[in-house]
């Protein structure tokens, strides 16, 4: 278990600090399939144990692709509201249409959703799980889930513009960071939740990607109207 911990602490390191950019996706699907081999070698689980299995997928696609399609629906209806069309303006989509479409269908997909999901809600719940309730395993993997965005939330107050106007300064990015981390780690007890309710990785993987590679989507959109 704790050499589990000690990979996505790692990983976590280098894919913020140390690698270059190009690398991001590479590293993190890297990791991601070395953490499902560890769960499967080491602490002998199945891929069904992950929420890998066959069937788990079909499921998973069913219940993803649903969630997946209200959130386009939701977020359609969030750009077309002037009100709040501005949440959506994210200095990180400003880029040519190429960069968003790389950001959107492989950096986020590949290189942090698959690394996320399978790292949060796949691995981390099942060993937590043999050694502790499951209560207690959402709980332990949500925590990391949210400490896991301390380094990609330092700078989360300058690159939003709604977060750039009311949480300035020092303070403000400590405001931003706290908050960062506190719902993320609320939404990974949530995507936990969808795992085992429908009892496939799939569904929070489906979810997560339409939830970020949209964003960046609708970011473009509204920063080159």
């Amino acid at each position: 278990m704790a050499g589990v911990v000690a990979l996505v602490v790692c990983s976590n390191v280098m894919s913020n600090r140390v690698l270059p950019s190009w690398l991001y996706v590479l590293w993190n699907a890297g990791v991601a399939v070395v953490l499902v081999v560890i769960a499967l070698r080491v602490d002998r689980l199945s891929l069904s144990d992950v929420g890998l299995g066959r069937s788990q997928l079909r499921l998973g696609l069913r219940w993803g692709g649903t969630l997946a399609a209200c959130v386009a629906v939701v977020y359609a209806v969030g750009l077309a509201v002037p009100t709040t069309r501005e949440l959506f303006r994210d200095k990180r989509a400003d880029g040519t249409g190429w960069d968003t479409l790389y950001m959107a269908f492989v950096s986020v997909p590949f290189g942090t959703v698959l690394l996320e999901e399978v790292a949060f809600r796949g691995v981390l719940p099942a060993v937590f799980a043999h050694r502790m309730s499951r209560r207690a395993a959402i709980a332990c993997s949500s925590l990391l889930f949210g400490l896991w965005h301390l380094l990609p939330a330092a700078n989360i107050n300058r690159t939003n513009a709604v977060l750039n106007e009311s949480l300035s300064g020092a303070s403000g990015q400590v405001i931003a960071i706290a908050g960062a981390v506190l719902s993320t780690a609320a939404v990974g007890v949530f995507f936990c939740w969808l795992r085992y309710r429908s009892n496939s990785l799939l569904t929070p993987i489906l979810l997560h990607i339409s939830t970020n590679s949209l964003a960046y989507v609708g970011a473009h959109f509204v920063l080159r109207p």
